[in-house]
């Protein structure tokens, strides 16, 4: 961390991205860096392969994160002192961007707490063990600002630590997390205003979907697997994108007696499949098997090709021969 601090501080042009289709602990985590960065007097850039969503933007009240548009961003990329990767340590999760990254002769910087990194980063800074991208963010800014963090910088954390522990549920959530959370409370960060921009401003139409996609929930292996699914035609029908089906998996997850859930999003070429756990079983195993990856309770996979009905099919069996393994 000293290494790396001490190496922000001697550059000067800097462009932070995360992975496609970015959550509250990527957005979150890039907010507060550049925050800190612009406040020594850096050019920062955040260029992200998708438009920040809806319920983030909040954040982002300029609008100075953009979505990559090669003719007006391959020279940013180009031209960077550095290039940092945050909540994500493979270069093909950023996207359109991934062949304008690996080509700059920008130093390269990964800050991330997922497994199994790709070894393409000048300085990685990875911790599995931490709830999120934002509680490493954490631990390196209270490092580098003397005093209490900014209010500005303090918010962003706070969303993305609250995202990536599921409103501070998740089991790595341990009491170092909450004393990290009240330092953010001290230094002005507001729960219940977070909570609520991030939580409570559904539209209509993800209230609808999300009705639909109860709908489609089915159990297996004598309920302890349940299954969710979302359809090009159901975003189409409720006027809803991609993004509205955000944190939907912990629908399923919260059926008596469920200890695995698996969400089945349609997309233009395939198929994006979460999947969730409880306690011991290991779901990050199952999205391997399906060229995905993830944390021991939560992970992902994308899958190109086959039906939905052929896709659940070859899932929730490998879904039950795991469990299977874990009676």
């Amino acid at each position: 961390m000293k290494t790396l601090i001490e190496f922000f501080r001697t550059r000067q042009r800097f462009v932070l991205t995360t992975h496609v289709n970015p959550d509250g602990d990527a957005i979150g985590s890039e907010i507060a860096l550049a925050l800190w960065l612009r406040s020594l007097g850096k050019s920062v850039q955040i260029i992200n392969h998708n438009a920040t969503p809806f319920v983030y933007r909040f954040m982002d009240p300029d609008g100075s994160i953009r979505a990559f548009d090669a003719s007006r961003d391959a020279a940013a990329l180009r031209d960077a002192d550095a290039i940092v990767l945050l909540d994500t340590n493979h270069v093909s999760r950023v996207g359109s961007m991934e062949a304008f990254v690996r080509s700059s002769p920008a130093t390269k910087i990964c800050i991330d707490h997922h497994l199994d990194p790709e070894p393409f980063s000048d300085f990685t800074l990875i911790t599995p063990e931490a709830t999120s991208t934002g509680e490493i963010l954490y631990k390196l800014l209270c490092s580098a600002i003397p005093g209490a963090l900014p209010r500005d910088i303090a918010e962003a954390l706070y969303v993305a630590i609250m995202t990536d522990t599921g409103s501070f549920r998740y089991p790595r959530v341990d009491a170092f997390t909450h004393r990290m959370v009240a330092t953010l409370l001290e230094s002005g960060a507001d729960p219940v205003e977070l909570y609520n921009q991030v939580y409570n401003r559904w539209s209509l139409g993800r209230l609808r979907l999300l009705g639909e996609m109860l709908s489609t929930m089915e159990t297996a292996c004598e309920g302890r697997i349940a299954c969710v699914s979302v359809t090009r035609e159901m975003l189409r029908r409720t006027g809803t994108l991609e993004e509205d089906t955000d944190n939907f998996t912990t629908y399923p997850m919260s059926v008596e007696g469920v200890v695995a859930a698996i969400f089945f999003l349609e997309l233009d070429k395939g198929f994006k499949i979460s999947f969730r756990s409880h306690g011991d079983i290991p779901i990050n195993a199952l999205a391997q098997e399906f060229g995905g990856n993830g944390h021991k309770n939560a992970a992902g996979a994308r899958l190109e090709g086959g039906t939905l009905d052929e896709v659940r099919r070859r899932v929730v069996a490998a879904a039950e021969q795991l469990l299977m393994t874990r009676r």
